[in-house]
């Protein structure tokens, strides 16, 4: 059974820095690409980030580009995400995601990444 589980979210101040982690089991995770992807309540779910099974290709949605690094760790089975200089906008439940690839598609579909974690709140606040 796939289970992907994620921590590190929290309150933070605009500017500030969190760093997630999601730690997979239950399928070989150095074979699928990963994507981060966040939800707003009343709003479509966005890709955040993707990282193919090497962690060589990653693509991040221009509205994090340059402040935001993922990254992996396949001896460890886990996923990262780095969030730095941190905006309100930025508040979403950040949802670790697994792609039925093991590369990464030109457009990402979010049929292509069935199998989630549960999240980890972020809350960016004055």
């Amino acid at each position: 059974e796939v289970q992907l589980v994620e921590s590190g979210g929290g309150v933070v101040q605009p500017g500030g820095s969190l760093r997630l982690s999601c730690v997979a089991s239950g399928f070989t995770f150095s074979a699928f690409a990963m994507a981060w992807i966040r939800q707003v309540p009343g709003k479509e779910l966005e890709f955040v980030s993707r990282i193919d099974a090497g962690g060589r290709i990653i693509r991040y949605s221009d509205s994090v580009k340059g402040r935001f690094t993922i990254s992996r760790d396949n001896a460890k089975n886990t996923l990262y995400l780095q969030l730095d200089s941190l905006k309100t906008e930025d508040t979403a439940m950040y949802i670790c995601a697994k792609s039925q690839y093991s590369g990464v598609q030109h457009v990402p579909q979010l049929s292509d990444y069935l199998n989630r974690g549960q999240g980890t709140q972020v809350t960016v606040s004055s």
